[in-house]
């Protein structure tokens, strides 16, 4: 790790300051619980003239219901929503990622808005500053090779955050605040499939709430991801699920994706299962659908035709048990 350079530090109290503070200073970046933006520092990564710690902004820090939804602050912890009660009823899956982010510790400072936000990783990518220059750095950071793919001259760094896809399949949105005002968007629209510019939002925008709508509440709903290690560990496939059945047959299905693309993704085409009867073969149909736009490379130590696996067992895996219970 390296020494953490010298930033000015600022604790904005309203969100319109924090927002007008990152646009009037170069350099500036955001941070709230700074469980993986403070490591990035440390590894020379990330370089900020200064940091605006968001954890003094009261509006994002909280949680409200009302005829809408439930609406989660960005500066929400990932303890607290795991805990929720009102989360664990309406939204299991958003409930069960926040409780499978890294370790106790990570999830009582790590915040909503940063696992939203989480840089995407790679093998090649997340590495001291040394080990980095000594591989003559990467595509991602410093460097003009790709060490994933070195023939072409994209990205492959994985989303490895684990709120988005269980939000995603509860058609959740969120607010956004910058320069040029606050704007309502779909969650999926603020992820682009690029490794090295994965987030559709504007200079100095930041996220400000996650709304799950009253629409999308009490279905059945659940996540699970495949890790080396059963805590710390980003994950190498991670998927969530939702359904919606009657007299035995799917209404509707979504599935969500997440550390096996750049972004974050609903799985398309599974429309077709609407009116069918859950056996066996159908089951496998899904695993492959999902499996088939899954895109694992090489970013991290275990082989991308095993996470492409793992995706599609975990995704049949838990369409089976929430149509079994529902």
């Amino acid at each position: 790790m390296e020494l953490m350079p010298d930033f000015a530090l600022h604790r904005p109290t309203e969100i319109e300051e924090a927002v007008k503070l990152r646009n009037e200073t170069e350099g500036a970046l955001y941070v709230a619980g700074g469980t993986d933006m403070i490591v990035n520092v440390r590894r020379g990564i990330e370089q900020p003239a200064a940091l605006i710690d968001l954890s003094a902004v009261k509006e994002l820090q909280e949680i409200v219901e009302d005829d809408e939804g439930l609406h989660i602050g960005a500066g929400v912890t990932l303890e607290t929503v795991s805990q929720d009660a009102r989360v664990l009823k309406d939204f299991a899956a958003v409930a069960e990622a926040a409780a499978a982010v890294a370790g106790p510790t990570h999830q009582a400072y790590g915040t909503v808005g940063g696992n939203l936000c989480l840089d995407t990783r790679c093998l090649f990518y997340n590495q001291s500053e040394w080990w980095r220059k000594s591989n003559d750095y990467c595509l991602k950071k410093s460097g003009t090779v790709c060490h994933v793919a070195p023939g072409g001259k994209r990205c492959f760094a994985a989303f490895s955050g684990d709120v988005a896809p269980a939000a995603l399949v509860h058609n959740a949105s969120v607010d956004l605040v910058g320069p040029n005002g606050r704007r309502r968007i779909p969650l999926a629209d603020i992820y682009k499939n690029d490794g090295m510019d994965h987030l559709a939002l504007e200079p100095g925008e930041l996220i400000a709430v996650l709304h799950l709508p009253n629409s999308e509440a009490g279905l059945p709903s659940t996540y699970e991801k495949a890790r080396v290690r059963g805590s710390i560990d980003f994950p190498l496939a991670g998927a969530a699920v939702w359904v919606k059945q009657s007299d035995g047959k799917l209404d509707e299905l979504r599935i969500a994706l997440t550390a096996v693309n750049p972004y974050p993704h609903l799985v398309k085409g599974l429309e077709k299962f609407s009116g069918a009867k859950l056996d066996e073969a159908v089951l496998d149909e899904i695993a492959e659908m999902v499996q088939s736009q899954a895109k694992p490379m090489r970013t991290t130590t275990v082989k991308p035709w095993y996470r492409r696996r793992v995706i599609g067992a975990i995704a049949r895996r838990l369409t089976k048990q929430l149509t079994a219970t529902a």
